[in-house]
């Protein structure tokens, strides 16, 4: 068996283990639901956060003047793929690395013509060498140990004036790090889980210095302090150099 996918089952193994302890594994029917969740569910307030930073998203691509090829690396159970593919005209793609989760995907969406769901653990080999008008990272950019590597294996994948989007993450300044990986460690600590920390991995902003990147959403910024938004996490654009 070749060692990335013996590594890729060994990943996925301890990430349902601790989605489980978690409460963070769903049923086919909430997953179909996904945003929306009850309101009792323990992850509500989390779920709306999501929303908030999909509906914006939506809103943006939405805007675009053409029909969009998209995307999503690490799509999980395939919620946002999913809602994606609603885009008119739209094609999109969920890949991931976790096949228990891939396979939930693609039976909860199996009726959604547009979208389609693979396994992928080297984004240097699309299937086809297929090319993209927008790649996202939607809660999944922290499973990835260099910046610069995935986005350089990516970059190459975008059609003229395509984009890379990364959401719904953490990225930290310099100074921050120790902190939040001893958070990590303890979190994962605390469920029994602590090989999971080895995944997780704490990206600083100076990272992204050599991309052209724009920060489309800054939750530290005095205006969205000033409108009260409550997403933590910074909304990002990274375009290939011109």
């Amino acid at each position: 068996m070749p060692e990335s996918i013996t590594a890729g089952r060994q990943f996925e193994t301890d990430y349902i283990n601790v989605r489980l302890k978690e409460n963070r594994v769903y049923t086919d029917a909430e997953v179909a639901e996904l945003p929306k969740i009850n309101t009792q569910h323990p992850h509500y307030k989390e779920w709306q956060i999501r929303r908030t930073s999909f509906k914006r998203l939506f809103s943006y691509l939405a805007a675009m003047p053409k029909a969009l090829n998209i995307l999503e690396i690490g799509c999980g159970n395939g919620w946002l793929s999913n809602s994606l593919a609603q885009l008119p005209n739209s094609t999109v793609a969920g890949s991931d690395i976790n096949l228990n989760e891939l396979q939930q995907a693609a039976r909860v969406f199996k009726n959604t013509p547009n979208l389609r769901f693979f396994y992928i653990d080297d984004y240097k080999k699309i299937p086809g060498q297929e090319r993209f008008d927008m790649i996202l990272f939607a809660a999944s950019i922290q499973y990835f140990p260099s910046i610069k590597q995935i986005l350089n294996s990516c970059l190459p994948l975008l059609n003229t004036d395509g984009e890379i989007h990364i959401s719904d993450t953490h990225i930290y300044r310099p100074s921050q790090v120790t902190a939040a990986k001893q958070r990590t460690y303890d979190y994962y600590n605390i469920l029994g889980c602590t090989e999971m920390s080895g995944y997780y991995y704490h990206h600083t902003w100076d990272e992204f210095d050599s991309f052209n990147m724009t920060v489309l959403y800054n939750p530290g910024s005095l205006l969205q302090k000033l409108k009260g938004n409550s997403s933590p996490f910074p909304w990002m654009r990274v375009k290939n150099n011109t």
